[in-house]
């Protein structure tokens, strides 16, 4: 059964999240995006949430293809 499990899985997303964050990961470089995190508004989102924990919240981030997106941390 796990294997059926496994195959149905790869038939539904042959993108291997993790192999591909994993690679992402690997290519990023240090501190790309980290100004996102210091701007005023940032903080006041994730300050803002629950007292500073933001429990389930998400931040869209849109923008182009190859406008970097991916690789912000």
């Amino acid at each position: 059964m796990a294997d059926e499990k496994l195959e149905i899985l790869a038939w539904l997303s042959p993108l291997e999240p993790q192999r591909r964050h994993q690679d992402i990961r690997t290519r990023r470089i240090h501190e790309v995006g980290d100004w996102l995190l210091q701007t005023e508004e940032y903080r006041n989102w994730s300050g803002g949430i629950h007292g500073g924990e933001p429990d389930g919240a998400a931040l869209f981030c849109y923008g182009g293809p190859g406008a970097g997106k991916t690789y912000i941390r």
